[in-house]
C-alpha cells in the first residue's frame, strides 16, 4: 500500500490571498489561510441577507470580505483560491491570468497543505455514479481494517479530512470536474473515470475541455488508472495520461473480463488485473447479488469500487464483505414502495440524459416521470434507447417539451401525460397520473434527465415530494 507524495510546504506568512465566493468551501478555506498567517480577501458576487451574515462572521475573525464585486482582482493579490462552482471565464480569473496570478481550487489548497506522511488518496471522477462509487470504496476500506473517509464533493471537505486531527490511512476522494479544472498538480495513488457523457458544457464550453478536466485525475497516478470497457473516450484519457512508471491502465467490464479488467462471469465479480498469472487467473470477488441495487450501472459501480481498492491491496474478502455493507444515499434507485403489485422508484439523483439512461436501463416495463431544466441537454437518444420499455410517460417542468417531442419523434406510441404546473401539488399530480398509466408489475420510475430547480430547491426536495406522494397514495389505497 503506497503513501502519497507530500508537496513542499509554503510559507504563507503576509501572502496576499483572495478567496473566491462564499459558501461550504471558500469559508473554510478563508479560515485556514487566515490561521497560516495570510493576508484573506473574500470576493463574492452576492449581497444578500446570508451573504452579510457570513461575511460579519468572516470580519470578525479579520479577515476582510467584499460583497457585490465578485468581479475585480484585489490589488496585490498573489494567489486566487476559487469556490469549485466560479466559471473560468469570470472577469475575475480573466484579469488574474493578465497580472500572472495562480488559480487554485479547494482540492489543490488542500493538497498543498497535507503534512508529511499524509494518506495517499483513491479518487473518483465521472459524470455520473461518483458518489456511490466512492462511498462503496470507502466500506471496502473500512471492511479491510484500514482507517478511512469518504471525501471531496462528497460533501465532506478536503480541507477538514487533510487538516483535522483524526490520522487516516487512505482517503476516497470524489472529484467534480469543477474541482479537478482547478486542481493543477493533484497527484493520486489511483484514479478512476466512471464514465463520460455531456453535462455542465456550460462551464466547461465544449465536450472536449469537459473530458480534459476529467482526465486530469490520471496525471501522476503511481499505481492504476481505472477506466470504463465500455466507455472507450475513458481509455482514451488514461492513454493521454503522463503517469508515474510502472502505472498500470484497469479496466472495468459488465462483460467477461480480460487481463488487467475486473468484470462479472456467471453472476461473480472476478479480478483479472490484481492477479498472479492474470493471463490464466481471475479472483473471485463477490456475488452481483452482494450490490445493492444490483442495476447494471451499480455493478459498475462496485468494479470501479473494487478496482481502486485492490490496487491498494486490498483482499478478496474485504471487497466482499465491503459492498454487502454498503447501501445507497436516498434518491439513487431506491425502492420506496410496492403497492397493489406496481413498484415506485426514486431515481431524481438522475439529474442528466447519461443517469437517466442507466435507471432505465434496469426496468422493463415503465412510466417514466422525467423533466425539469434540461441544461441544454437534448432527449433523442436517450428515448430512443429507452422507447420499448415504456408503458407511458408523466413530464413536468420547465423543459418537458423537449422530452415531449422525443418522445413524439421516437416512441408515438407511448402515452404521454403532460402536466403544465409547478406548485406544491405537481409531484402528487404526477404520481397520480403515473399510477393510472401502470399495470401491475411495472415500475413507476422518477428518473427526470433534468436538474430540479425549476420546482425545488435540490433534487433531494423533488425526491422527498416523490416519495410522500407515494406514500400517501399506498395509505389511501388509491394504487
Amino acid at each position: 500500500m503506497g503513501i502519497g507524495k507530500v508537496t513542499e510546504q509554503l510559507d504563507w506568512n503576509g501572502k496576499k490571498v483572495t478567496v473566491a465566493g462564499l459558501g461550504v468551501s471558500g469559508i473554510p478555506a478563508a479560515r485556514v489561510l487566515h490561521g497560516r498567517g495570510a493576508l484573506v480577501t473574500v470576493v463574492n458576487d452576492g449581497d444578500d441577507e446570508r451573504s452579510r451574515a457570513q461575511a460579519a462572521e468572516l470580519e470578525a475573525e479579520g479577515i476582510t470580505v467584499r460583497l457585490g464585486d465578485g468581479a475585480t482582482l484585489p490589488s496585490g493579490t498573489e494567489l486566487i483560491v476559487t469556490t469549485p462552482g466560479w466559471r473560468p471565464d469570470k472577469p475575475l480569473f480573466t484579469a488574474a491570468a493578465e497580472a500572472g496570478v495562480e488559480i487554485w481550487g479547494d482540492v489543490e489548497l488542500a493538497w498543498r497543505l497535507r503534512g508529511p506522511g499524509a494518506a495517499p488518496w483513491l479518487a473518483v471522477t465521472g459524470t455520473n455514479g461518483k458518489t456511490t462509487t466512492v462511498r462503496m470504496l470507502a466500506s471496502i476500506l473500512e471492511a479491510a481494517g484500514l482507517r478511512t473517509a469518504a471525501v471531496g464533493n462528497i460533501g465532506v471537505s478536503l480541507l477538514d479530512a487533510v487538516l483535522g486531527e483524526q490520522q487516516y490511512d487512505v482517503l476516497a476522494v470524489e472529484l467534480s470536474s469543477y474541482q479537478l479544472h482547478w486542481a493543477p498538480s493533484v497527484r493520486v495513488h489511483s484514479g478512476a473515470v466512471l464514465n463520460l457523457a455531456p453535462d455542465h458544457l456550460d462551464w466547461h464550453g465544449s465536450m472536449e475541455a469537459y473530458a480534459a478536466d476529467k482526465g486530469r485525475i490520471y496525471e501522476g497516478n503511481q499505481v492504476a488508472c481505472v477506466y470504463n470497457v465500455a466507455d472507450k473516450a475513458t481509455e482514451d484519457l488514461v492513454r493521454e495520461a503522463d503517469v508515474e512508471e510502472g502505472c498500470r491502465a484497469i479496466g472495468f467490464t459488465l462483460g467477461t473480463p480480460g487481463p488487467s479488467e475486473l468484470g462479472v462471469v456467471e453472476g461473480i465479480l472476478v479480478d483479472r488485473a490484481f492477479v498472479e498469472n492474470r493471463q490464466k487467473n481471475a479472483q473471485e470477488l463477490a456475488e452481483v447479488s452482494d450490490v445493492q441495487p444490483p442495476a447494471p450501472h451499480n455493478i459498475a459501480n462496485a468494479l470501479a469500487a473494487a478496482a481502486l481498492a485492490r490496487a491498494f491491496g486490498v483482499d478478496a474478502k474485504a471487497v466482499r464483505d465491503g459492498l454487502k455493507a454498503f447501501r445507497p444515499d436516498p434518491h439513487r434507485i431506491e425502492l420506496v414502495e410496492e403497492v397493489q403489485g406496481i413498484a415506485y422508484v426514486d431515481d431524481s439523483k438522475a439529474t442528466n440524459t447519461h443517469a437517466a439512461e442507466a435507471s432505465l436501463a434496469a426496468y422493463d416495463p415503465i412510466v417514466w416521470i422525467a423533466g425539469g431544466l434540461a441544461k441544454g441537454a437534448t432527449f433523442d437518444e436517450l428515448v430512443q434507447k429507452s422507447a420499448k420499455r415504456l408503458r407511458g410517460a408523466v413530464l413536468i417542468g420547465a423543459d418537458r417539451a423537449l422530452i415531449r417531442e422525443a418522445l413524439a419523434r421516437h416512441a408515438p406510441e407511448v402515452p404521454v401525460v403532460d402536466l403544465d404546473r409547478t406548485d406544491t401539488g405537481a409531484m402528487s399530480e404526477a404520481v397520480r397520473e403515473a399510477t393510472r398509466l401502470a399495470h401491475a408489475g411495472d415500475t413507476v420510475l422518477l428518473a427526470p434527465a433534468c436538474a430540479s430547480m425549476d420546482m425545488f430547491t435540490n433534487y433531494n426536495k423533488r425526491g422527498e415530494a416523490f416519495a410522500d406522494a407515494v406514500r400517501a397514495l399506498a395509505a389511501t389505497g388509491d394504487a
